[in-house]
């Protein structure tokens, strides 16, 4: 056995400390709650920025292809038969013809700008957070073609409803004698959706695929292919793929490309969040070891006594580190229990909050999500545990080791 069972005896025992040490208590009292707090807050703010991620990622490519083919002319002429020519590659569910182009939205009430996307009906359901937010009213109104859908805040904003008209004026306009005016239509409201991703719901609106190639006057064109895949993580491999086939006269981006400096930012700032973080649990470590030296040196007397009785060395240094660690392991685990369980009821903390404090900790404008997200990583929590145990045990090493090169004679010579 590593430990004998005096060992852990007088391990607990040191740390009830008596009366005339009650500071060194206090002090271990603080590093149990420092580690405590590092821990949890480690991994509720780690798990949080999972779930943001996850949760940002997962809303754009529901509405966005995770592959997005452009010709280098610019417009898509022979768009359909490009379009079959990529669905039958492997690993691919839809390819999608795309038009896309900016307006001015109004309604009696207000005006503002806003992204106009032109597809077919068929092609709805590859887009699941779009498809699964619409009813069959809705559904019905847009396949007749002569119907846009809206975001739910952007119908808030306009005062409209399904069957609701909403005037779209586009900046390319035609060309006459005077010059070109702007193109100006009124649409029917066929639906309102909800994809809970704030700038989507306030800025899109979605409309026939024939209906868009008119008011845009792009006769039989198309922006772009919008592809989804089978795996989203493969799309840089199914995008050599396409390029083989398709040629040079194409462009290919995948979801990476489109939003690389959107998903390095986030993993900046997770890791920066991190480092910052771990500070804490750091600190504590360094509580840790000041309350240990002061403890060592109140116990010289019983370190002589134990050397006198024959205790070893490594006993000593072992019943010390035992001391030391047990601060860190209970504030460790009492750390993941309150951070798990933190994150499992985060929205219901944040609604609690906010009532209790009149504010609104998380804007949807600012933040992009109708809500706040956690998701637990259990390898995250593993290390972030196994890195509290280790500083818990490595700022008990040091007063440990000087604790067992305290030599008897020296300390009984003067009591």
């Amino acid at each position: 056995m590593i430990f004998q069972p005096v060992e852990p005896l007088l391990a607990f025992r040191y740390m009830r400390s008596r009366r005339e040490e009650g500071f060194i208590s206090v002090i271990a009292w603080f590093s149990l709650l420092g580690i405590t707090l590092g821990v949890a807050t480690l991994i509720i703010v780690m798990s949080v920025m999972n779930g943001f991620r996850a949760e940002l990622i997962n809303r754009i490519l529901g509405l966005n292809g995770h592959l997005g083919v452009y010709s280098q002319n610019g417009l898509m002429t022979d768009y359909n038969r490009t379009a079959l020519n990529i669905s039958e590659l492997p690993g691919i569910i839809a390819a999608t013809p795309q038009v896309e182009g900016q307006v001015m939205a109004s309604s009696p009430k207000r005006s503002y700008g806003a992204v106009v996307r032109g597809v077919n009906w068929s092609d709805l359901a590859a887009r699941k957070s779009l498809w699964s937010s619409l009813d069959e009213a809705a559904l019905e109104a847009f396949r007749g073609g002569d119907g846009v859908l809206i975001g739910k805040t952007m119908a808030f904003r306009l005062g409209l409803k399904a069957g609701d008209r909403i005037t779209l004026l586009s900046p390319k306009g035609k060309p006459t004698a005077v010059g070109t005016i702007p193109v100006r239509r009124s649409f029917s409201v066929s639906g309102i959706f909800e994809v809970g991703m704030h700038e989507y719901d306030t800025n899109f609106i979605f409309m026939p695929l024939a209906e868009s190639q008119s008011f845009f006057n792009l006769n039989d064109t198309v922006s772009a292919i919008e592809i989804y895949a089978e795996d989203p993580l493969r799309a840089r491999a199914i995008s050599e793929l396409i390029r083989a086939r398709l040629g040079t006269s194409f462009k290919v981006f995948d979801w990476q490309d489109r939003n690389k400096t959107f998903i390095s930012a986030l993993e900046v700032e997770r890791n920066v969040m991190f480092l910052i973080l771990t500070l804490i649990i750091i600190v504590a470590a360094f509580n840790i070891v000041s309350s240990m030296i002061m403890m060592v040196r109140s116990k010289n007397a019983d370190i002589a006594v134990l050397r006198s009785m024959g205790a070893t060395p490594g006993m000593i240094m072992r019943i010390f580190i035992m001391t030391g660690a047990s601060i860190g392991i209970v504030g460790t685990i009492i750390g993941t229990v309150l951070g798990i369980l933190f994150c499992l009821n985060i929205d219901s903390i944040k609604g609690w909050i906010e009532g209790l404090a009149n504010i609104e900790l998380f804007s949807p404008e600012i933040y992009y999500l109708a809500k706040l997200p956690a998701r637990i990583d259990p390898q995250e929590v593993l290390s972030v545990i196994a890195m509290a145990l280790l500083l818990s045990f490595l700022a008990s090493l040091y007063p440990a080791i000087k604790a067992s090169f305290i030599a008897p004679a020296e300390v009984l010579r003067y009591e």
